[in-house]
């Protein structure tokens, strides 16, 4: 019997491994499979990331040793920080390593045929496979939100297969506990934030012992790692941003996780993590076989000499995504300048939170690409933030209500480098964009609107009132460029967006009534855009704007894109302003960033100028990508990854303009597709089907009772899914009418 149960075993186990070898058919661009033929050579650029929104892990998939470098979001050094000490503001930490050693195993990949690893997009799971000695052996690796746990299984198509260690390493060089199962590591930080990882090891077959600070296995069969770890930090000023010790819930997470079989475990985490990800689905174009079979690597390298992949810019628009989903849930920390993975206890930019572009970009794609859960964390840390940051407000600006930030901030409320008056401004664009999508009452009364007004105080307090009434904003900064001086464009344009924002909210809730109009006098009295000399949009109020300037920061054309004061439909000499300006910017030398071409890649969209969007893609994928498809600032900074999302989006569906704008930036290049799922504000889900770069076909299911206009470009004939009367004002390619929550409308060409 125990003879037939092995052999039942070791056929199980071959037929899971055979799943993940290289494929002997073609792969076609709906595959959403990141893959390489070699383990990783080094952590920013080769590995590849998972993450249940806390807690995070870069896997390097080697042959001889497997690395599992992981993070947790709140391991912080540093605290409150009202004063703005960049050197004492702290820096996001690295936790450590899981080390699995595999005796007699060379390292060397030659001795190792058929290696694969890959990361599932559509799954959020790690693979990796090769065949050794006539063996082939398999991981399967994924970070469940569920569980809270990062799993690893190890199995071989043959029993027995496995022996070596496992370590569990800590970057703050806290010694490793190791008793039965498992490996243990507890330590604290300078500032006193304490901090714990757990391993447990379940063995099928074979043997397992603790060995000094390592876990000893020997001819097992397989191989089950469940890593738990926490730190006590909370997200709650009045209680020192402390919590109970993390043990408490390390402890019972892992047990919990240990008790579970493995395929239960992987079933919830799919099904967890699917129901975010599967809600949007992009098709842009038929890949030739040739290319979509070829490793990440190697596709991308393809690229740069024929960006004819349009299999790979979709994918390259589900990653962001897939990163979003993996780093920023609800409970959790926001996304910070590396996401949450980190190998470094002193990273670039401390890996922190910076306000005036890279944050905000991180979660430009979460509402229109239907992830709006994966906003709650940066609205809660802003919420959190309030008490410390108007005591770094008034202690910067005196007696103001209110608050801002400065440009880097931590988890504690501590500030860093430079004041960015208005950060908080552009926060708060975010707080309430999560309405606008959702058109939740409820948030907005209790959450949104208490921000916005408070944010609306500081500047009525902080703006300067010139000799003929005009509103500026004083010893305002234009980021990164230029000197500090009243009034530049950007600082202008955010505080309108969010005197904008402000009497919406009022008016949506039908409050504040005598202040709403006081804000909405003052938004009349701000100094507005202005065209220069060459024909450009103004970066300051003085017209000295530079027609060779090539800086990376396109930071006066915020009005354009994430704002709405100007749009080609409303404000047409100021749009074509803004496109003289950003055409002027260049694509070349310092313009060459990482996050440089998603945010050109919005503002040609916004442009509706398909091509110039198209360009940006191209930019990215061939100038600052590296081969895991992670962008590259240089170093390594997630904005790219998710900024270039949230272009592609604009490029699709457009609603910041009091309408619906279907395919309004179309390129070449995407002839034929469908994109299911995107959001537009207003409350709509929208389906989207082209041919022959043409509208075809479009879905709407509105979510609550509101008026809408939708743009299609031409003529088109809608019905209600009840069948029931449309009454459907028609002007030009722009039609009307009143939708019904619960209700879908079908568009198509007469």
């Amino acid at each position: 019997m125990n003879k037939l149960l092995s052999l039942l075993a070791a056929g199980f186990l071959a037929a899971c491994v055979s799943s993940v070898l290289p494929p002997t058919v073609e792969k076609t661009q709906e595959d959403l499979t990141l893959w390489h033929g070699h383990p990783a050579k080094n952590w920013e650029g080769e590995a590849f990331p998972l993450g249940n929104g806390r807690l995070g892990c870069m896997i390097f998939g080697g042959v001889g040793q497997e690395r599992i470098q992981f993070n947790v979001d709140s391991l912080w050094t540093g605290d409150e920080n009202p004063s703005g000490d960049y050197g004492t503001m702290g820096a996001y930490q690295n936790f450590g390593d899981v080390l699995i050693t595999f005796d007699g195993v060379s390292p060397n990949t030659a001795e190792a045929s058929q290696y694969r690893r890959e990361l599932d997009l559509s799954r959020a799971v790690h693979r990796v496979a090769y065949t050794s000695g006539g063996v082939q052996f398999s991981r399967e690796t994924f970070c469940s939100r569920p569980a809270g746990v990062i799993v690893s299984r190890l199995t071989a198509s043959k029993p027995g297969q496995y022996s070596g260690s496992i370590t569990l390493k800590d970057a703050h060089n806290t010694a490793t506990q190791a008793e039965g199962r498992r490996l243990k590591i507890a330590g604290s930080l300078p500032n006193g934030l304490k901090y714990e990882a757990q391993l447990h090891v379940f063995n099928s077959g074979g043997r397992l012992r603790a060995e000094g600070d390592k876990l000893v296995f020997s001819d097992c069969d397989s191989l089950v790692l469940r890593l738990a770890a926490d730190t006590n930090y909370v997200m709650d000023y009045e209680h020192g941003w402390r919590g109970d010790p993390p043990g408490g819930r390390v402890n019972p997470q892992l047990s919990a996780a240990a008790d579970a079989p493995y395929d239960t475990l992987l079933g919830k985490h799919v099904a967890d993590y699917q129901s975010l990800f599967s809600r949007v689905a992009l098709d842009v174009g038929k890949t030739s076989p040739e290319r979509a079979s070829l490793p990440l690597d190697e596709r991308i390298n393809a690229y740069k000499t024929d960006p004819t992949d349009p299999g790979l810019e979709a994918m390259l628009f589900q990653f962001g995504r897939y990163l979003m989903i993996a780093c920023s849930r609800p409970g959790t920390l926001p996304a910070n300048l590396q996401g949450l993975w980190n190998n470094s206890n002193d990273p670039p930019w401390k890996s922190d939170y910076h306000t005036n572009i890279n944050v905000q970009m991180n979660y430009w794609l979460v509402e229109p690409a239907n992830l709006a859960e994966c906003h709650e964390p940066l609205i809660d840390l802003m919420k959190a933030m309030r008490e410390p940051s108007r005591k770094a407000t008034r202690a910067g600006f005196g007696n103001v209500r209110g608050f801002t930030y400065r440009t880097s901030h931590n988890i504690f409320g501590g500030q860093g480098w430079e004041w960015n008056i208005p950060g908080s401004a552009w926060y708060c664009q975010h707080v309430w964009e999560h309405y606008a999508f959702g058109g939740d009452k409820r948030y907005l009364r209790e959450t949104a609107y208490p921000i916005l007004k408070e944010v609306v105080t500081f500047w009525e307090d902080h703006l300067k009132k010139l000799p003929d009434g005009t509103l500026v904003s004083p010893n305002g900064w234009s980021p990164e460029h230029g000197p500090r001086e009243d009034g530049v464009a950007h600082d202008q344009q955010i505080v309108w967006d969010l005197f904008t924002n402000y009497i919406q909210a009022a008016d949506a809730l039908g409050v504040d009534k005598t202040y709403r109009d006081k804000v909405a006098a003052m938004r009349e009295k701000l100094d507005g855009p202005r065209i220069g000399k060459w024909g450009q949009l103004q970066e300051w109020r003085e017209d000295r704007d530079d027609p060779k300037d090539e800086h990376r920061h396109t930071s006066h054309l915020f009005a354009v894109y994430p704002g709405r004061q100007i749009s080609v439909t409303q404000t047409p000499d100021l749009a074509k302003a803004a496109a003289v300006s950003l055409k002027a910017r260049g694509e070349t030398g310092d313009s060459r960033r990482s996050w440089t071409w998603p945010w050109r890649c919005a503002l040609w969209a916004r442009f509706r100028q398909g091509e110039d969007c198209h360009r940006m893609i191209r930019g990215l994928l061939q100038y600052n990508m590296q081969p895991n498809l992670l962008a590259t600032h240089p170093p390594m900074q997630m904005d790219g990854s998710f900024g270039i999302t949230a272009g592609m989006c604009e490029m699709l569906v457009q609603s910041q303009a009091g309408e619906i704008h279907l395919l309004p930036a179309l390129p070449k290049a995407w002839p034929e597709g469908k994109v299911t799922g995107l959001r537009a504000r207003g409350g709509f889900t929208v389906d989207v089907e082209w041919k022959n770069g043409q509208l075809t076909a479009a879905t709407l299911r509105a979510t609550q009772d509101a008026p809408c206009r939708i743009r299609t470009g031409g003529p088109m004939n809608i019905k209600a899914r009840s069948a029931g009367a449309i009454k459907v004002k028609r002007v030009d390619d722009v039609m009307a009418f009143p939708a019904r929550a619960g209700e879908s409308y079908s568009l198509s060409r007469p």
